[in-house]
């Protein structure tokens, strides 16, 4: 027996397959939908051309939505299933779905197909990664699991995405999500900006306050990842299925597992139970910082009305100027406030406020008068290379990293970062160490150029 739902899906489809948006077409189409022209066609092809004055060729679950909740629909509905004659559907035609607009210069993705093309995948296979109907959550074999799930230090849940989701993302994150403008003040995860860039907006401020994020990559819901790509210009069925790809609800047996002394457990696991972005996956810091567009806005006002500088690099918000003490609370309230309206929240214990007597730290550097990495930072690092220059760097490597010299010319770029005497100082004993008996011409090779391993093949 046909329901409203199944009717107002049967209509929003035909209307849609309409060549003109016009009243009388839009009759002819629900005509043929039905198998006669029912009266009340009339007055609900009206209803729909006023809501909708154009037709919404992206947004066919829209309409539908829209049609199911006119009293007339249901009115008839429920009328021809009283007289014992409820209403049919003969015939769906299927609807191609159109991408009307490109805010910006993301691909084409009118359907399915196209994404599935874009992706290389075979469209059942596109159908088994989004996992739109949950099926992969609650497969008991993790084996089918399209997710590993590890509780790290300090109660974060790693959910890395297998080998082959993982490719799929990257694709993502390169043709989809690379031309998504973000917001200015946002530094982490961003080409061209970085965690220096961040921190030298404060730097040689009176004041630094730093606000921190609990959860921040779950905290973004789903229906804020699809609220995106449907900004993006993407319909319906693709946002969807997009959303599927680059969200997940973390299986209840993973959930059971999480430490005890979690903190604001209970909060933390209704977060991850419901549809968000996983920590671990290539696409989630670049959606975070999409999805955070409108925090950033907000915060940047606010930031004005107290006259400092506001930068955020992912989940830690840094705000600084001249500000008086009295004010301070006044901002960290106003912040936490803000956070709230936007979905995030504040974890008020990681809250730091520094003056110029003070160690004013972001994102692991000194801000006090330019961007630097703490001096017990760069002493530790300079004396594990002095002792690798007498006894070699797999003495040194007590923590067993499978790839030590590559590991050191990282921090060694880390900590040298716009401090010439530092960096040259570090790569010359670097390429001491490197030099050292028992150690490879091509770690030295690249120690010696001080090239960060994130340049080298």
């Amino acid at each position: 027996m046909t329901t409203v739902d199944t009717l107002a899906v049967a209509l929003a489809d035909a209307f849609l397959a309409a060549d003109r948006w016009h009243r009388a077409d839009l009759v002819d189409c629900g005509g043929q939908v039905l198998g006669v022209r029912r009266r009340w066609l009339w007055p609900v092809a009206d209803a729909m051309l006023t809501a909708y004055p154009r037709a919404p060729r992206d947004r066919p679950r829209e309409l539908a939505a829209f049609l199911a909740d006119l009293a007339l629909l249901a009115d008839v509905v429920g009328a021809a299933r009283e007289g014992g004659r409820p209403v049919a559907v003969r015939a769906r035609p299927v609807t191609p779905n159109r991408t009307v607009r490109r805010p910006w210069s993301t691909p084409v993705l009118d359907d399915l197909s196209d994404l599935a093309r874009l992706l290389e995948l075979p469209p059942g296979q596109l159908d088994w990664y989004a996992d739109r109907r949950a099926m992969n959550r609650r497969a008991a074999d993790p084996r089918l699991h399209h997710y590993r799930y590890r509780w790290a230090a300090g109660g974060r849940l790693i959910e890395a995405p297998k080998p082959r989701l993982r490719a799929l993302h990257r694709r993502l994150l390169a043709e989809v999500l690379g031309p998504l403008p973000v917001h200015p003040a946002a530094h982490g995860f961003v080409p061209g900006r970085s965690a220096h860039t961040f921190a030298a907006a404060h730097a040689g401020r009176a004041v630094v306050v730093r606000v921190d994020l609990a959860a921040f990559f779950g905290s973004v819901p789903a229906r804020r990842v699809y609220g995106l790509f449907r900004t993006a210009g993407h319909p319906e069925p693709v946002a969807h299925a997009l959303t599927g790809l680059c969200t997940l609800r973390t299986p209840s047996a993973v959930l059971r597992a999480a430490p005890t002394g979690l903190p604001d457990r209970a909060w933390r696991l209704a977060v991850l139970r419901a549809g968000h972005l996983p920590q671990g996956a290539p696409t989630s810091p670049a959606l975070a910082n999409l999805c955070a567009f409108r925090l950033d806005r907000r915060l940047t006002g606010l930031a004005g009305a107290f006259e400092v500088h506001y930068q955020r690099y992912a989940d830690d918000l840094a705000f600084s100027g001249e500000l008086p003490s009295r004010r301070v609370a006044d901002l960290v309230a106003a912040v936490t406030e803000v956070a709230r309206d936007e979905g995030f929240r504040v974890h008020p214990g990681k809250t730091r406020i520094r003056g110029r007597a003070d160690r004013q730290l972001l994102a692991g550097l000194v801000v006090n008068e330019r961007p630097a990495v703490p001096r017990a930072e760069y002493d530790r690092l300079r004396a594990i290379l002095h002792n690798a220059a007498r006894t070699g760097l797999a003495a040194q490597n007590h923590t067993g990293h499978p790839a030590f010299a590559e590991h050191l010319a990282g921090r060694v770029a880390w900590v040298g970062h716009a401090h010439p005497t530092r960096a040259a100082k570090l790569a010359r004993l670097l390429a001491a160490a490197t030099a050292a008996p028992g150690q490879t011409p091509s770690c030295h090779d690249a120690a010696a150029r001080g090239t960060p391993p994130s340049e080298r093949k």
